[in-house]
């Protein structure tokens, strides 16, 4: 039985995964070996000793430890591509909301509804001149970030017409293949700044892009230019953007992620916070995370892990050992020869790292002996050892 705590509330399409004659479910489950989580903040979170797995029902972990999390021997999911569709469909709205000032205009109307003596049709018709705005047909977009949510703004954005750029240093061969023929991809950012009329940003938050869009940034793209933010917070920085604003080199500023300082500017659109905020991309979310985590407890399998690499391997054998250890020489030579030495055959091994870590997948052909997983665990640079049967 699998113990898996809830730490926000996750849709019943993900925890309806996790049968209950495997798994206990729930908020106040303790000693847990698996989290289902989405916003909850975990950074001062302690890990109980027999948690092996967390599964983020979203993209962005921001709010897991990831690097106590990989000295612990503890995998973190996310869930890319499964909320892509509703951040899409809030980028289109972004788009023609800061262009067309259509949240101002609905207030307005609304002020003169309110206001005793006024004849609404009659002060629309007086009144909408303020309101005014350009069309995005035939304007150019740039796209910061090609991955799943990217490359599908990338496409609908071609299909209304616009001109699109598309920037990402780290493009996949499967996001290259996504993307529409017609986008165009540039290899500086630069480039995308000094053509783009509009501008959408959808890349992860890390150290490396934090404050992506800057002053210096700013100082690059076009005059007037209407910049979207429904990533995260960090990849604007605030006083910069409030200046670009002030001065009219940022004509709008569409973010998802409001505060005490941006929220109140003039021509500041804040969101509260809507991008995956569907139900089907809950859903999504909660199927994708509950699935992974389940593979991963029952057969070892890691998939969408944002701290160790993917491996999955099919069953070939009786028993299944699963090592986390260090990415360091003859690991796998120590490995091998601990259940050489036991006697005991593999049947399969797939073995990968991602920078200081490693994963070892070992498929045997018998069960293997306590003190076997001990010499294991014992290993200088082990970090975890589970042995699975099958």
């Amino acid at each position: 039985m699998y113990r898996i705590k809830t730490l926000n509330k996750i849709s019943s399409a993900g925890l309806d995964l996790l049968d209950q004659s495997r798994f206990q479910v729930g908020g106040d489950v303790e000693n847990e070996d698996g989290i289902l989580v989405r916003s909850a903040p975990m950074h001062d979170y302690v890990f109980p000793e027999e948690l092996r797995a967390i599964a983020r029902a979203g993209a962005g972990t921001n709010n897991i430890p990831i690097e106590r999390c990989s000295e612990n021997g503890i995998v973190v999911f996310n869930t890319p591509g499964a909320n892509s569709n509703a951040v899409k469909e809030l980028v289109l709205a972004a788009l023609l909301i800061a262009s067309r000032d259509v949240i101002g205009g609905v207030e307005w109307v609304q002020e003169q509804v309110h206001t005793p003596g006024v004849d609404v049709a009659a002060a629309v018709e007086k009144g909408k001149s303020a309101f005014v705005g350009p069309e995005i047909y035939r304007k150019t977009l740039g796209v910061i970030g090609l991955g799943a949510i990217g490359a599908l703004v990338c496409n609908i954005a071609l299909d209304l017409g616009m001109d699109v750029y598309g920037y990402d240093p780290y493009l996949s061969v499967d996001a290259a293949l996504r993307l529409d023929r017609h986008v165009h991809v540039v290899k500086n950012v630069d480039e995308l700044y000094r053509v783009s009329d509009y501008l959408t940003i959808h890349i992860p938050y890390t150290n490396d892009t934090k404050d992506f869009i800057n002053a210096e940034a700013i100082s690059k793209m076009k005059g007037q230019v209407r910049v979207l933010n429904l990533a995260r917070g960090g990849l604007v920085n605030d006083d910069d953007m409030i200046e670009a604003l002030e001065s009219g080199r940022v004509a709008r500023y569409v973010t998802d992620f409001p505060d005490d300082k941006i929220a109140p500017v003039k021509n500041v659109i804040a969101f509260p916070h809507l991008g995956a905020s569907t139900p089907e991309s809950e859903e999504n979310c909660a199927r994708m995370a509950a699935d992974q985590l389940k593979d991963y407890l029952i057969n070892g399998n890691i998939k969408n892990s944002v701290n160790l690499p993917n491996v999955y391997q099919d069953w070939s054998g009786i028993s299944r050992v699963c090592l986390i250890h260090k990415n360091v020489p003859a690991m796998l030579t120590r490995i091998t020869s601990i259940l050489a030495d036991e006697g005991v055959n593999v049947e399969n091994l797939t073995n990968k790292s991602r920078k200081d870590y490693a994963y070892t997948m070992v498929d045997l052909n018998s069960r293997i002996k306590d003190k076997v997983a001990d010499e294991l665990r014992a290993i200088p640079g082990m970090i975890r050892v589970r042995v699975l049967n099958h």
